[in-house]
């Protein structure tokens, strides 16, 4: 309302205001002089007048007649102070006369020329209290009193923000300094903020304030002890390298764990499964010189001059183009078929004493993308790798077996599993912890991951020989789904299937119910419109019967 109604008067900050004469009289020369504010080099000179006639030394002042105050003149010996005016004779000529303080009478200010900023204003005491008008022409003729609002500013225990008082605020308050001068203001911090600190904070003690609250995003047995009250030993902060993984053991529901780079165990790469050509074209373009087994039959046609596959036969991916197919009853029907193939190369095995050499031929097949069969990845070696080095030298996803577990886990969970699937890597802001009790077992808690406050305090730190991190924690559904979110690719979604012609309508019922498998197990992104429904699928059945 303050600044709607500044703004509404036509009035801006960097205005400047004159003094607005005060109506009352002053009663002695001390007195106008000690109202006049302190501290600035712009409280002379001023100019007064008199109600009556006085006489100074052997000058005769007559009444109502201008008299300017330049400055004040103390005087040696104990003597009064004086105040050094100037004023005019009858002839124009100017004279100055020293006034001393006790000089009484009846005296009044007059208007001066002399402006003042709003900050000067609002800096003196004397000017506050006193009336002003704004030396240019505005809306608002009247005059102005200026009473500014300060604000106290205070810190509260267990309030992390700062409070602000303003002083009209009407509230009693009472001094307590002096009883409470052990006491200590606690300021929380949410992981966020402690992740902020400097590492010279770290390691450090520190205190629950607030636990995490809401849906249970890990399954692990230090956020049960993540409680309000009970103490954490804070290591140090830093980004962590993570893999979220994911299993299925036995007939039990897939689980998801997010696993840290520095894992000390051993991964061997485990071979994929493709269910269709158009299965094995998606998992080409993530990787190069994808080669793999035909583990399923399929026919020969003739009419399309497609060749057969036998199982047993290795096919090396190369590209993925379009070919004209033959027939059709005119010209312009013969350049329109055209269909979709995975170009691929047949490599020849030969068996030297139980060692495998490819030894790769020119020849080269066509597999229309709509045909069915099975295949299975070849894998170049049966290597063991760290996580790490999985990560830099293949592209994700991928199909992984322990080899053999980290010993620094005292149970490693991702041992038992068939297979594993990394999924995606990321990097997290992690706060390296442990509890008091066991202080050698290190954790990392994901900051952006838990709603949580902490406050540092002065407790001795334990003491332990070694540490040990950590690097597998589980992590639930509810996790699983925000991190898809987070981490969804920007790019464009996979091609359609294609559209098979009427001389493959066989192929055709055989592959439209695996398209929903293929997506679904490359986590494929592909518009629901663009699916085969499953109504289309029995009528190629019937259709084929």
């Amino acid at each position: 309302m303050l600044c709607y109604s500044w703004a509404h008067c036509g009035l801006s900050l960097s205005d400047l205001f004159k003094l607005v004469p005060e109506e009352m009289p002053y009663n002695t020369v001390e007195e106008m002089v000690s109202l006049r504010p302190v501290g600035l080099d712009t409280c002379f000179p001023f100019t007064f007048t008199s109600r009556c006639e006085l006489t100074f030394e052997n000058f005769t002042l007559g009444a109502g007649m201008a008299v300017t105050m330049l400055y004040i003149e103390q005087q040696d010996g104990g003597e009064e102070s004086c105040v050094r005016c100037q004023l005019r004779g009858q002839q124009g000529a100017l004279a100055e006369v020293l006034v001393p303080f006790s000089c009484r009478g009846e005296f009044y200010e007059c208007e001066s020329d002399q402006t003042y900023t709003l900050q000067e204003i609002i800096s003196s005491p004397h000017l506050c209290s006193r009336r002003f008008r704004v030396s240019k022409k505005t809306k608002h003729r009247g005059s102005l009193v200026f009473s500014p609002i300060y604000q106290v500013q205070a810190i509260m225990h267990l309030r992390k923000n700062i409070v602000k008082f303003p002083s009209s605020l009407e509230v009693d308050v009472v001094d307590v300094t002096t009883q409470s001068q052990d006491f200590t203001f606690v300021t929380p911090l949410t992981l966020p903020e402690v992740f902020a600190q400097p590492d010279e904070a770290f390691p450090t003690m520190a205190e629950i304030l607030e636990h995490h609250e809401g849906q249970p995003l890990f399954r692990c047995t230090w956020l049960a002890e993540l409680h309000k009250g009970h103490h954490l030993v804070l290591h140090k902060r830093g980004s962590s390298a993570m893999v979220l993984v994911s299993g299925i053991k036995g007939r039990n529901a897939r689980q998801y764990f997010l696993v840290s780079q520095r894992y000390g165990g051993l991964l061997r790469r485990r071979p994929r499964e493709f269910e269709s050509v158009y299965e094995l074209y998606a998992a080409s373009t993530r990787a190069l010189f994808l080669k793999v087994r035909v583990t399923q039959h399929s026919e020969e046609l003739d009419e399309e001059r497609f060749l057969a596959l036998s199982v047993g036969e290795q096919l090396e991916v190369l590209r993925c183009e379009k070919v004209k197919l033959p027939g059709g009853r005119t010209s312009q029907e013969k350049n329109n078929q055209t269909m979709e193939v995975l170009v691929c190369r047949r490599l020849q095995e030969v068996d030297n004493d139980e060692e495998e050499d490819e030894e790769e031929e020119s020849e080269v097949v066509h597999l229309p993308l709509c045909m069915q069969s099975h295949f299975v990845e070849k894998l170049p070696d049966n290597k063991k790798y760290s996580l790490m080095d999985l990560c830099k030298a293949f592209a994700l996803p991928l199909d992984v077996k322990v080899a053999s577990r980290d010993a620094e886990l005292e149970t490693d969970p991702l041992v038992g599993f068939s297979s594993l699937r990394l999924e995606a890597t990321t990097i997290q802001p992690m706060i390296q912890a442990s509890l008091p009790g066991n202080p050698e077992r290190c954790f990392e808690i994901p900051t952006h991951w838990l709603n949580m406050s902490l406050s540092f305090t002065n407790d001795p730190l334990p003491l332990a020989q070694e540490y040990h991190l950590e690097t597998v924690t589980e992590v639930t559904d509810s996790f699983y789904c925000e991190f898809r979110k987070l981490t969804a690719s920007d790019e464009p979604p996979p091609p359609r299937p294609p559209k098979p012609s009427s001389r493959s309508k066989g192929w055709s019922a055989q592959v439209l119910p695996s398209v929903h498998r293929q997506i679904q197990y490359y986590g494929l992104c592909m518009p629901a419109g663009l699916l085969p429904k499953h109504s289309q699928v029995n009528n190629f059945k019937n259709q084929k019967h």
